[in-house]
């Protein structure tokens, strides 16, 4: 191993002045020859043509080569390795030209390792190995160095002496030395070799510049490295000095900060940072906060006032010190319990919705006589979009006189947003319930959280766990937020929610709450509210004062533009006309005061929904069943398919778990009870049963099917046409027996829009039917039923009549022909 310092602070000027050695030089100057040198392979360095250098010699073929030369004449061929990991390099592992060195000193190390001092002599090309013993000798041909005086050298020297000037005077690491040698260098190779083995290049530029025999060529690569480390050392001066002006002026600031504040204690105007603290001391006694958020403040101002002016924490401490007086601690609005004013208020801003406007006066008559006794209510107002439930919670602050604030917690996952960052943190601030609060200016406001249900969980934290401390009566007295780290009273605040389902609400936060829900609007009741509300408000907002949207067109608009629990997409149907007219008057053009019907089409296009009965004809193996859905009710329809086959079961239309096991029940009930529906003859094993739930790509789940699923699949098998005006719901056993289900409202709306004449529905459901608007009632023939047999003897008709008989009983599907296959919907 042998390894070169060449450091520019180990070149001295006596180094340099062995560049000037007479002797070398005229023994470069002679022509080219062939001799057998010792191999000195070098790793991380190049040696140059008249460069002095110390070399550590580790490995054994290495100092066998030192030993030989010393013994000998003292000179040693130096070439550099490819690659340094070699041990025992080859002729492929060295570059092919290296330089002749001579040996001045040797000095062997306590560690092992040899130490020579070398100076190199001149150029030579690598031939090939000579022979190992006792060290690896090669054959080596002089390079010889063809001088060049002409004027352009001359020109091209004395450029690479001004660019090396420049390179000296800005670089930390070359000294003087450096450019007075070079100025005392006359031949343009010399003066390239003595400032490439000084600039700071890497091995692989290094030995190109070693490798290269034109001297004008050299100095030209010698050059283009000086101009590009000339353009980093500048850009470095250049940082350099930005950094210390920056420096400079914070330290001159500093001082010009403390000799006006000497000045000012001076002339008895004193410090205004001590003038701010005493303000804000004087906030905090006045702001109403309780003892501990006040002896928190206090203290955090008595770190304030021994920190000095410029100090980073002084806008930490002042940011916090302005949360705590910002929050209002005391200040309430006064309850307006004007009873019937707030009834007034609430029936001129919303149509509908008793349960929600009974509660909230309720509770105002409590206030009124209770006072602060009682507890704030927690709400949540429950339903499909679009059914008035934030606008609703406006309504309410402004019958009771309260400020209304509102915060959406839609796709918040990070328990920081509820509860805030504690000031450990870059850029903390307190929660969402903190910030709302001071933007509130009272304690008593009406605090809405929007999209309950839409709270995410991930790796930073639960949020909707974090909300049980801020909904519970018994905690939200002391509501503790990260960053303030005093507790906050929020037992005043009258808090409600909104949710579209409450499925994903976690248990522990839904006991919490008292849920109103908030169901769909019927057909009179969006013809109520449009009259009311929406076609008012859109022609105010278009200026169209003038026009008139008859009863009869909003009720189109309702029945084929929307299909909606709540009243959102119809508003924007209305909208869309206004703004369609709005542009023929903007125009010049004559424009219609009267949307009618016939009118429809023009402004909205062609229907987007059908309205009427869900089937145009009794069917075989076709049934019409009701499903609740987060926008309301619907109607579902269920087919039913039988064919010979091998006795399978395929069920379609992207159905659940539970729906597939109702299917399963429907089909066990068929076959268990064949001989009384009068299909004992069909051989199950032969045929096989295809249910479909048509629009299938709509997941859809749930037992209430169980009951359509039946009569669907027992039509198909006996060829009873099932009633087309006839829906059903209720979820079926084995036994036939007809258990309850869930959404009957919704259901029975939707049966009602469809045009649905009969019901059927489980008995033990008709408790639920004092939800149900009574002009629905009024317009369905309801059937209670506890049994299966009662669902098929109101929804199939008898079995047409047969042309002809048959030998034996077959399958619906063979009855019809392989290629036409009966189709019932459930």
């Amino acid at each position: 191993m042998a390894r070169a310092h060449m450091g520019s602070d180990d070149m001295s000027l006596d180094n340099f002045d062995s560049f000037l050695d007479e002797d070398v030089s005229e023994e470069q100057q002679g022509p080219e020859e062939i001799v057998e040198l010792p191999v000195l392979p070098a790793r991380d360095t190049v040696i140059f043509p008249h460069m002095v250098a110390p070399l550590f010699v580790g490995r054994e073929r290495s100092i066998r080569a030192v030993e030989t030369a010393m013994a000998r004449d003292q000179r040693v061929a130096v070439f550099t390795q490819r690659d340094q990991e070699v041990q025992g390099p080859s002729v492929d592992d060295l570059y092919p030209v290296g330089t002749e060195v001579l040996i001045g000193r040797m000095l062997r190390m306590p560690d092992g390792t040899t130490s020579v001092w070398v100076q190199g002599r001149r150029r030579v090309r690598m031939l090939g190995f000579a022979g190992d013993s006792p060290c690896v000798t090669a054959r080596v041909e002089t390079i010889p160095e063809v001088q060049d005086h002409s004027l352009s050298t001359e020109a091209l020297m004395r450029a690479v002496l001004a660019l090396f000037e420049k390179v000296v005077r800005l670089s930390r690491n070359l000294s003087d030395d450096a450019y007075v040698a070079a100025m005392n260098v006359s031949e343009p190779g010399w003066l390239a070799d003595l400032i490439g083995s000084v600039l700071s290049l890497d091995v692989a530029q290094r030995q190109a510049l070693l490798e290269t025999d034109d001297v004008v060529a050299r100095l030209q690569k010698v050059s283009i490295y000086l101009a590009k480390e000339l353009d980093v050392l500048e850009l470095e001066s250049r940082i350099h000095s930005q950094v210390q002006q920056e420096v400079d002026r914070s330290q001159r600031e500093y001082f010009l900060r403390e000799q006006m504040r000497i000045i000012q204690n001076e002339l008895g105007e004193g410090d205004p940072q001590a003038q701010e603290i005493a303000e804000l001391r004087e906030k905090v006694a006045t702001s109403g906060m309780p003892d501990e958020a006040r002896e928190r403040a206090n203290k955090e101002l008595d770190r304030l006032a021994t920190m000095p002016s410029g100090a980073p924490e002084v806008g930490i401490i002042r940011t916090y010190v302005d949360w705590l007086i910002g929050l209002p601690w005391s200040g309430a609005t006064e309850d307006n319990l004007d009873i019937k004013r707030a009834a007034q208020i609430l029936e001129d801003n919303h149509y509908g919705l008793p349960k929600a406007k009974e509660r909230i006066l309720e509770h105002m008559a409590v206030r009124k006589l209770a006072g602060s006794k009682m507890r704030s209510p927690i709400l949540c107002f429950a339903g499909p979009p679009g059914t008035g439930k934030t606008s609703l919670g406006k309504s309410i602050a402004q019958a009771l006189g309260r400020n209304f604030v509102r915060v959406s917690l839609g796709g918040i996952r990070d328990e920081a947003e509820i509860r805030g960052h504690r000031r450990t943190y870059v850029g903390a601030l307190p929660g969402r319930i903190i910030q709302t609060m001071r933007r509130a200016g009272s304690v008593n406001p009406l605090f809405m959280l929007d999209e309950i249900d839409k709270i995410g969980m991930d790796f930073r934290g639960d949020p909707s766990a974090a909300l049980l401390e801020v909904l519970d009566p018994e905690q939200n007295n002391a509501f503790s937020d990260h960053y303030l780290e005093v507790p906050y009273d929020l037992s005043q605040v009258m808090f409600i929610t909104t949710a579209n389902i409450l499925d994903p609400v976690p248990p522990a936060l839904r006991d919490r709450l008292e849920v109103i829900e908030f169901l769909g609007y019927v057909e009179e009741e969006k013809l109520e509210i449009a009259r009311r509300f929406l076609v008012p408000r859109e022609l105010e907002q278009h200026g169209l004062e003038r026009l008139h949207i008859t009863d009869d067109a909003v009720r189109q608009i309702i029945r084929e533009y929307t299909c909606e629990a709540g009243v959102r997409n119809l508003e924007r149907a209305i909208a869309n006309i206004c703004r369609k007219i709005a542009r023929r008057v903007a125009e010049g053009r004559r424009a219609p005061v009267r949307v009618t019907p016939a009118s429809l089409l023009s402004f909205l296009g062609p229907p987007e929904f059908s309205f009427g009965l869900a089937e145009e004809e009794d069917e075989v193996g076709v049934a019409t069943g009701l499903a609740w859905t987060e926008a309301g009710g619907d109607t579902l329809t269920i087919e039913v398919s039988t064919m010979e086959g091998k006795g399978s079961l395929s069920l379609t239309g992207q159905l659940g778990d539970v729906m597939q096991e109702s299917a399963q029940a429907a089909l066990s009930y068929a076959r268990a009870h064949a001989r009384q529906l009068e299909i004992a003859d069909i051989d199950f094993d032969k045929v096989d049963i295809h249910i479909h739930v048509p629009e299938g790509a709509i997941p859809k789940d749930g037992p209430s099917a169980g009951i359509t699923i039946a009569v669907a699949l027992i039509s198909a098998l006996t060829g009873r046409p099932v009633r087309r005006d006839v829906a059903m719901t209720g979820e079926i056993t084995l036994r036939g027996r007809v258990l309850p289900i869930g959404g009957l409202r919704e259901k029975l709306v939707a049966a009602y829009r469809a045009g649905i004449k009969t019901l059927v529905l489980p008995k033990k459901n008709e408790r639920d039917l004092v939800e149900v608007p009574k002009r629905v009632l009024k317009g369905l023939q309801l059937v209670p039923v506890e049994r299966m047999e009662e669902v098929l003897a109101t929804a199939l008709l008898p079995a047409p009549p047969r042309r002809a008989p048959a030998p034996r009983r077959r399958s619906a599907t063979t009855r019809k022909g392989k290629d036409q296959p009966s189709v019932a919907v459930v």
